[in-house]
């Protein structure tokens, strides 16, 4: 999800794929609790770039369609 989350909204995704690399270091180590709260805290920084990411898209592909429909209307009416 985090490598997903970087084509969307990259200033988000880097917290999450830096806390995503360190869960299997520690898994390896045997902290398993440490090994879920990075794997947590991945999550969380992945869906806040996936949540922004698509908000972000979504607001810039409005705002051109909401642009051509001016460009034609003007473009007809002169």
């Amino acid at each position: 999800m985090s490598i997903v989350a970087i084509f969307l909204c990259w200033p988000f995704a880097i917290p999450a794929i830096m806390a995503a690399s360190k869960v299997n270091p520690l898994l390896q180590q045997g902290n398993y609790g440490a090994a879920q709260a990075a794997a947590t805290e991945s999550r969380k920084w992945s869906k806040i770039a996936l949540i922004v990411g698509i908000c972000l898209w979504a607001v810039s592909i409005v705002c051109c369609v909401i642009g051509v429909i001016i460009n034609v209307s003007s473009s007809t009416s002169a």
